[in-house]
């Protein structure tokens, strides 16, 4: 399977390397001189990360090293191409539950080891409009409904088709249809599959309605396909059809966000719900030190809760990662963070407060702490930890910490 998904993947590019022995002599020049233009680059990123977490004996301890090269051509009559390659490997400590490495004894630290080709696509360029076609990583707004999940160590990309088409002066289309997600479960399946084959549609509409106001409109098709060796819950039943619109901007001092969304099942899954979601967050900077309040809610349906299994999960709702998965009566989310600089230092605490939506049941709270270092340009280093106590009986207590070190040249 994986064979066969790189060569659909690259095959637009082999079309256009294959194609250069067809091209008159200058023709030729251009596009040996646009590949000596483009580009190499090295990203090293190590990560520890420990988990204490409640109801499993041992603590996991991940130490890990994605090594990642990328290489993109300069540009040929509007013509990029991108390739881009990952390898995720032990370095250490290796006492964590991958979901791959069978080590259950272990809490989960979801970076499986191997390499994978992570992007490869060609793209073509014109003045108000652009296309990719291949494996690509595709980012949504701010990442809550589709995003790349860059934070674990085998990002989440996808194959297919990305078109982006600037209509007006403050109007842009963004649409993208794929065929296969590529999980950051992967490689190789485990006890989480590692892609996900389906027709999707994502389809973004921005909005400038004024200097600083912007509003997008979206709707989210999602078509998983079945897989014989996983129940519905890990396949089909992540199917839905999600509509919605955003705002963004600055009103006086305040940077303001505001969402709502409805979702309903669709494709082959097995579920039955109508649902929404709602987001209010404000922000603003008071004595050198930035302050954000906000309430998200994604609400419940028939004893299921609003789903977003393609967006960059650990953005949202904490960063223990104890809702990846919306509980069946819903999820609120009240929380306040605060951020500035401490010499070299930047500094960010976040507080949740998590409730169920359709329920009395408090979930308990979160204490989120990080502390980022760019050392320079190229080098960065980051500790972080997230504080999970958790209240009644559908959680645990849950304690992470992570320290980065992340080169890139």
């Amino acid at each position: 399977m994986q064979i066969c998904a790189i060569n659909r993947a690259t095959l637009a590019c082999l079309l256009l390397a294959g194609s250069s022995a067809g091209l008159a002599d200058d023709e030729f020049t251009s596009f040996v001189d646009a590949v000596k233009g483009g580009s190499v680059n090295l990203d090293f990123r190590y990560r520890f990360e420990g988990v204490d977490q409640d109801g499993i004996s041992k603590n996991a301890k991940a130490s890990t090293l994605r090594s990642r090269i990328s290489a993109v051509t300069a540009s040929f009559h509007g013509f990029t191409v991108l390739g881009e390659v990952d390898n995720v490997s032990t370095v250490g400590w290796d006492d964590y539950n991958s979901t791959e490495n069978g080590k259950t004894q272990y809490p989960v630290v979801a970076d499986p080891t191997g390499t994978e080709v992570n992007q490869v696509y060609l793209k073509y360029t014109m003045d108000a409009a652009n296309g990719i076609y291949g494996r690509q990583r595709i980012n949504y707004s701010n990442q809550r409904f589709v995003g790349g999940v860059a934070w674990r160590q085998n990002e989440q990309t996808f194959d297919g088709f990305r078109g982006n088409w600037q209509a007006l002066d403050n109007v842009n289309l963004d649409y993208s249809y794929t065929y296969r997600v590529h999980r950051v479960f992967g490689p190789d399946d485990g006890s989480n599959p590692a892609e996900w084959d389906g027709d999707n549609n994502f389809l973004y509409i921005d909005w400038k309605v004024a200097d600083g106001h912007n509003i997008g409109f979206f709707g989210y098709w999602i078509d998983v396909d079945s897989q014989h060796d996983y129940p519905p819950p890990k396949t089909v039943n992540n199917s839905s059809e999600s509509y919605g619109l955003e705002y963004v901007g600055k009103i006086a001092m305040l940077d303001v966000r505001a969402a709502y969304a409805s979702q309903s099942d669709d494709g082959d899954s097995e579920l039955d719900y109508d649902t929404e979601y709602y987001l209010a967050e404000v922000g603003g900077t008071l004595g050198g030190v930035g302050i954000k309040a906000g309430y998200e809610v994604l609400a419940a349906d028939n004893g299921v809760g609003f789903a977003t299994p393609l967006a960059t999960l650990h953005k949202f709702q904490g960063w223990a990662d104890k809702f990846l998965s919306t509980p069946g009566d819903g999820v609120e989310d009240l929380y306040l963070g605060m951020s500035g600089d401490l010499g070299p230092f930047k500094l960010e605490a976040v507080y949740h407060d998590f409730q169920a939506e359709s329920s009395s049941e408090d979930f308990g709270d979160e204490l989120d702490l990080a502390a980022t270092w760019p050392v320079n340009e190229y080098f960065t280093t980051q500790l972080k930890g997230a504080i999970f106590n958790a209240d009644g009986d559908s959680y645990t207590d849950t304690n992470k910490v992570w320290l980065t070190l992340q080169l890139k040249i």
